[in-house]
């Protein structure tokens, strides 16, 4: 696969649509992207992205308090107050005060970050970086297809033709909210235009097929019809899956864009749909005049946006776990561009280049991959930040390692542009140990728990305390308090006599807490 094959102009993007709980879902089309997981132990993996429409100030959330200082100097009239930043154990690094909730996940290790995302010769406009981030192009190339919707077309040019049948009754991607991802647009098709109503599932476009006319427009008309066709017969799946799941975390802030897709997208999961990619999006970060309120840069209208992404994806989270389908689930966040390290004079940034991806679910690297951005002493107002990971290697680790895609064909999707970066568990990638457990963090199996769960740690040496605690702070049972050698170990624990609830593992051992949140039921 070259990327001249790709130069061609596409057709404009026809949603499949179904309303499901105030939000238009838009089905994609079967690919071996996925295929691949149907007849593997990883099939019922799921891949959630989530885009900040705009460009994110990434200096104004995940700050670099190493060089703060320099920091403040460039950018007085929006850089957050030192002593408002909240840091991160043992890292010179701390989160907008607005992201408390993404700081318990990073705490939970369910939180990994990847600084310095970006590409060489980078473009400042919206619409253009947006299509660069999406097909995972060159910025001097211009290709009409997305990086997920390569992988659709590659496996299944002939789509929707024969779909949904027995083997795949489920779209196998799904975008929430308003418009189709761009990501997931094919070389000739995407797969649909936005429908604002379930009772446009059932309307025709107009006529018969017989009576199309014979000229381009027709040719259009009539695969919009045949669209409409196949959303029809996805709409029984879909809301059967919806049907059999409710949300259960109490924590989806409420009114919020972003909390209700990601609450869609735990539902559907949760209801069986086998749907492995999911879009969502939240916007807009174009902050180039008020970013912060006057009366205190820690608040104003990027830390709503912030604050909404926190929550969210912790709310979710939460569900996922409630649910007992968290570990089938990751997430990532993608961005068109950063912010100018240089602050404007509107209480603003301007568009930037480089700038700090998060990922997060159960099974995610809970470190910071990279370091922290260089804030030079002196900044120009033009300055920009140099990358250090081209996000198409994000990309093609995340499908490597989560969605088990073998290597050449990744370097096909990606034209090459694909650098491995371990972004998830050791466990996960190599499997040589339970694929549960990842040697350095405490955890049980299963979880949730019904009679019995095996709770697994590894031991620096020392005394260890490894105790149970209700989700309020009341001791349930001690299970160690004692010296123990360094290594691996693991214990049986008896959860038949506990009330159903959410509980709280916590080991201290030579002076360092972990704790791991456990489900039990009946």
């Amino acid at each position: 696969m070259k990327r001249r094959d790709f130069l061609k102009r596409t057709t404009p993007a026809v949603t499949l649509p179904l309303l499901l709980g105030g939000f238009n879902i838009h089905a994609l089309g079967k690919s071996n992207l996925l295929n691949v997981l149907n007849t593997s132990e990883e099939s019922d993996r799921v891949l959630v992205l989530v885009q900040l429409n705009g460009g994110n100030d990434g200096l104004n959330t995940i700050i670099p308090l190493d060089y703060y200082p320099n920091l403040f100097k460039a950018r007085q009239n929006i850089i957050i107050p030192e002593n408002k930043i909240i840091r991160l154990e043992s890292e010179p690094t701390g989160f907008h005060p607005s992201m408390q909730s993404i700081k318990n996940l990073w705490d939970d290790k369910k939180i990994g970050i990847v600084q310095n995302v970006g590409y060489p010769n980078p473009n400042f406009s919206h619409f253009r970086s947006t299509d660069i981030i999406t097909s995972a192009s060159d910025s001097n190339e211009l290709i009409n297809t997305g990086w997920v919707g390569r992988y659709l077309n590659e496996e299944n040019s002939g789509y929707p033709e024969g779909y949904p049948n027995e083997e795949n009754p489920d779209p196998l991607a799904i975008t929430v909210g308003s418009f189709v991802s761009t990501t997931c647009q094919g070389p000739i098709t995407n797969m649909g235009v936005a429908i604002n109503d379930v009772e446009a599932l059932f309307s025709p476009v107009g006529g018969d097929p017989g009576q199309l006319p014979n000229n381009p427009y027709g040719n259009e008309l009539g695969f919009i019809r045949e669209t409409q066709l196949q959303t029809q017969l996805y709409l029984d799946s879909v809301s059967n899956a919806a049907s059999k799941a409710f949300n259960k975390s109490p924590l989806y802030p409420s009114r919020d864009s972003l909390a209700q897709q990601l609450k869609v997208v735990a539902r559907l999961v949760a209801g069986g749909l086998k749907t492995k990619i999911y879009v969502v999006n939240i916007g807009s970060f174009d902050t180039h005049a008020n970013q912060v309120d006057t009366s205190g840069n820690e608040i104003g209208s990027h830390a709503n946006l912030l604050s909404s992404l926190s929550e969210s994806i912790a709310a979710f989270q939460d569900d996922l776990f409630r649910l007992g389908i968290e570990d089938r689930v990751a997430g990532m966040t993608f961005t068109e561009f950063g912010r100018r390290v240089k602050s404007n004079n509107s209480a603003g940034s301007d568009h930037g280049t480089s700038w700090p991806l998060m990922l997060f679910g159960s099974w995610v690297k809970p470190e910071i991959h990279g370091k922290n951005p260089i804030i030079p002493s002196q900044v120009a107002q033009s300055y920009n930040l140099p990358h250090t990971f081209d996000f198409r290697s994000i990309y093609g680790s995340v499908l490597k390692d989560w969605l088990k895609v073998p290597e050449a064909t990744i370097r096909n999707i990606l034209f090459d542009d694909f650098n491995y970066l371990p972004l998830f568990r050791d466990s996960l990638v190599t499997g040589l140990e339970d694929p549960r457990v990842d040697s350095a963090d405490l955890i049980n199996y299963p979880n949730p728990a019904n009679e019995r769960t095996q709770i697994s740690f590894r031991s620096m040496g020392g005394h260890t305390d490894l105790t149970v605690y209700t989700i309020t702070g009341q001791k349930v049972s001690t299970l160690i308090d004692k010296q123990i050698p360094k290594g691996a170990h693991s214990l049986l624990y008896e959860t038949k006599n506990l009330k159903q609830g959410i509980y709280l593992i916590k080991i201290r051992n030579n002076g360092k807490l972990s704790s791991r949140k456990m489900m039990v039921t009946h």
